[in-house]
């Protein structure tokens, strides 16, 4: 995992939606003290999932990890908020980039970007079949 990310406090994006906020707890920790990927990459995943269910109206499917970076390492108590831009929307299927930014936990105003990711969700029907996504 790359720590070539500065410690300097950056701005959170005024182009994308939050679409979840989570604070991780001593569960959430992997042996090194830190929170599993594990559980991060979980997270990302639901809170990429909030703007495509807005398109599909139904049910949906993540398809594709199609980038996923740990920019920094994630601490019990950090305030982790996630947020999402839709980038691609296809016949069946609708890309979305996710960055989380943490709160430290002692640092409070101050943010770091720690992950960033892009994932693929695409509508499908009852048999689990891809399926249109309404235009209307």
């Amino acid at each position: 995992m790359s720590r070539n990310s500065s410690d300097a406090s950056v701005a959170l994006p005024t182009d994308q939606e939050l679409v979840l906020k989570v604070i991780p707890m001593p569960g959430d920790c992997n042996p090194n003290g830190d929170i599993f990927g594990g559980w991060v990459m979980a997270h990302v995943d639901l809170a990429g999932s909030v703007q495509p269910a807005r398109y599909t109206r139904g049910r949906m499917a993540t398809v594709a990890v199609n980038e996923f970076i740990f920019k920094q390492p994630v601490k019990v108590g950090d305030i982790l908020s996630f947020f999402s831009k839709v980038t691609r929307i296809g016949r069946t299927s609708i890309t979305v980039k996710i960055e989380v930014y943490a709160e430290r936990h002692f640092k409070q105003g101050e943010y770091a970007k720690v992950t960033e990711a892009s994932l693929t969700y695409v509508a499908i029907d009852e048999q689990g079949q891809p399926r249109e996504i309404p235009k209307d």
